[in-house]
């Protein structure tokens, strides 16, 4: 209670610096961040820690700096360090080639990686590979294919599973700008510095470049560095939508961030134009997905438009003449958040692909040039102007690349702390104490955190609570604490984690109707929703803990029946365009509720370090060597 005085009396005399006054800096950016939520967490932590400060003796405080040197996090890869890379960097806006060369040389190679950030075009990547004559094993974290006819073969993978302990001819690493992401960024990070290939390509925007040529060389590894030009113009529009759908035209993706939001579109679309619209989306089954594409990108049928999610922006092969944003905010897992510059143009930039289905068709020259023009607009009129601001700004470089703690080094911090020590406060005491070298970011994200405490009270090792803080989980669906528990019950007791045993995953939803729920259709989806989140976790750990998690066949046919049933419940839905339209500026103004909160954030950060600044430019001379010519009590006053 002194300390936190102390912390609030010094604010009162605007004493607020992150460095001055460091507690009550914290307690403020969490409030503001996280709420009351994030505001408890951080008192939570605050205590632990200053409990944890009055027992360890300086020796013991000097082992831990040590132990937490993270300034060289390519030395955790020993046997890649024995390899000279050569590391190529194809850079370019959206619709430049950049990842078409790099998958050449993949082709090219005798055996290779290919590492997306999605499962989508990891998927789309291993068909590419496949239809071409090569052996090809697709590796995502819910899904795994290995070719049973041959020894050696490519691989494709979500970039969190790339094989780190085989070697390759060559690798290509996909969206490399998300190495700055808070939440995934330690994953690309990760491929980076540890993947064992002769050659790494890596594709994405012109902002890594300095990054990547820093790690290459504090590695040793040759860089060269590609650079493309778009192959055809993109311009923005000066009018959007404005839910006209008779103004789309075909050729057109319609954007949108929710499975709910892609369906009612579909429907509205149909329904106005009498046109039909195909729709993709993440978990829409491979071969949908596959099949929708074709459809759209076949000039000769009467699917004149696609609705889809904003993996379209990470590079998947449609024919898309405009792009068409329902709206500029999305969620983030937590909360509602506006679209970052990058993201703007990067799913614009999918507008106008170079010779396009409707393109070759074209009857003269001129009519074909015009079809390349890329355009890119919104439903919304108050959300073209963001789009016309992102493509307007200049984003500036990426200056670090995201890195967590190994699980080695955390088990082994956690040895100096007693068995009882919430992983979530030994997290956190190494994000606080860990030296990090000047082009690195620790992050630990909230997600992690928040798993750690809620499987904190069942006997886990510390390496299978880690595994668990990684699990892709949405801790806001309905049941999602109860169904993490009972999952990690099953790793703690060793038990057999039969499908049908785990009571908490809700199956009987299977045998239920929408007429069986008060909240009619949108409860019933929910209820979907969440079925369909447990079962993609199952899937998930039965490749971390096959012998406990032993019902996988059964749990790909039940996530297939219950993507059949999301489908057929999406497609009843009645939405009029009025209700989406509101629905969006709900969305709009929590996410600008948001950035005003993160704006002040910045602003207070900016005003210290002036502050800083303004006490460094104007010491006095007499406080100076050789300039005490004033007494004491005057220069203090």
């Amino acid at each position: 209670m002194d300390t936190l005085d102390h912390a609030f009396l010094l604010a009162e005399q605007g004493v607020t610096r992150r460095d001055k006054n460091p507690l009550f800096w914290t307690l403020r950016d969490a409030f503001i961040t996280r709420d009351i939520k994030g505001l408890t967490k951080e008192l939570q932590y605050s205590f632990q820690s200053f409990m944890v400060r009055q027992t360890f003796s300086q020796d013991l405080q000097d082992n831990q700096k040590r132990l937490l040197d993270f300034r060289f996090p390519h030395e955790w890869f020993p046997a890649t360090r024995t390899m000279q890379r050569t590391v190529h960097v194809h850079v370019g806006p959206t619709n430049s080639g950049k990842t078409y060369n790099a998958l050449k040389a993949l082709e090219n190679s005798k055996m290779g990686v290919y590492a997306g950030p999605l499962r989508l075009l990891a998927t789309e990547v291993y068909q590419r590979l496949r239809a071409k004559g090569r052996h090809c094993a697709l590796i995502t974290g819910e899904e795994v294919r290995i070719p049973e006819d041959a020894d050696q073969y490519f691989s494709s993978c979500t970039v969190e599973m790339v094989p780190l302990n085989a070697r390759f001819d060559v690798a290509v690493i996909d969206e490399i700008q998300m190495i700055a992401d808070a939440e995934r960024g330690n994953a690309w990070t990760t491929a980076l510095l540890g993947v064992q290939a002769k050659e790494v390509h890596l594709c994405g925007e012109d902002r890594t470049v300095p990054l990547v040529q820093a790690l290459c060389a504090s590695v040793g590894d040759k860089c060269v560095v590609h650079r493309y030009e778009r192959l055809s113009p993109l311009k923005t529009m000066n009018s959007a939508i404005q839910g006209d759908y008779n103004k789309l035209q075909k050729g057109d993706a319609i954007v949108a961030f929710s499975r709910l939001s892609l369906h009612v579109l579909k429907r509205n679309i149909e329904t106005a134009t009498g046109r039909r619209c195909a729709i993709i989306y993440g978990s829409l089954p491979p071969e949908v997905r596959v099949q929708q594409a074709a459809l759209f990108n076949d000039p000769d049928n009467d699917y004149d438009f696609v609705v889809a999610s904003d993996a379209i922006g990470m590079g998947l092969n449609l024919e898309i003449r405009r792009v068409v944003l329902e709206s500029v905010t999305k969620y983030d897992g937590n909360q509602h958040r506006l679209l970052t510059y990058p993201e703007i143009k990067q799913i614009g930039g999918r507008a106008g692909r170079y010779r396009t289905a409707h393109s070759a068709a074209a009857e003269n020259a001129e009519e074909a040039e015009k079809e390349k023009v890329g355009l890119v607009t919104t439903m919304d009129q108050t959300d073209l102007r963001s789009v016309e601001r992102a493509f307007q700004k200049k984003v500036s470089d990426i200056d670090c690349a995201s890195i967590q703690p190994p699980a080695g080094i955390v088990e082994r911090f956690a040895s100096y702390f007693p068995p009882d020590t919430p992983l979530s406060f030994i997290l956190m005491r190494i994000k606080a104490a860990a030296t990090v070298g000047a082009r690195y970011r620790l992050n630990i994200s909230s997600d992690a955190l928040e798993i750690a405490d809620i499987i904190q009270d069942l006997p886990l090792t510390i390496y299978d609570r880690l595994t668990f803080c990684y699990l892709p989980v949405s801790l806001r669906a309905e049941g999602a604490v109860d169904i993490l528990r009972a999952l990690a019950r099953v790793v703690a007791k060793n038990s057999a984690g039969d499908l049908l045993s785990i009571s908490e995953i809700p199956l009987e939803i299977l045998e239920a109707e929408v007429k069986d729920y008060p909240g009619g259709s949108q409860e019933y989806l929910s209820k979907l929703e969440a079925l369909h989140i447990a079962i993609n976790q199952y899937v998930w750990l039965s490749y971390r803990y096959a012998g406990m998690f032993r019902s996988q066949a059964l749990a790909f046919h039940v996530r297939q029946l219950v993507e059949e049933k999301l489908i057929s419940t999406l497609d009843r839905l009645d939405f009029t365009e009025e209700q989406l339209e509101h629905k969006r500026k709900n969305k709009r103004l929590q996410a600008h509720s948001r950035n005003m909160s993160r704006r002040a954030i910045d602003d207070i950060l900016e005003e210290g370090d002036n502050e800083a600044q303004q006490e460094q430019s104007s010491v006095p001379t007499s406080d100076l060597p050789g300039k005490d010519t004033k007494p004491r009590q005057e220069r203090a006053a």
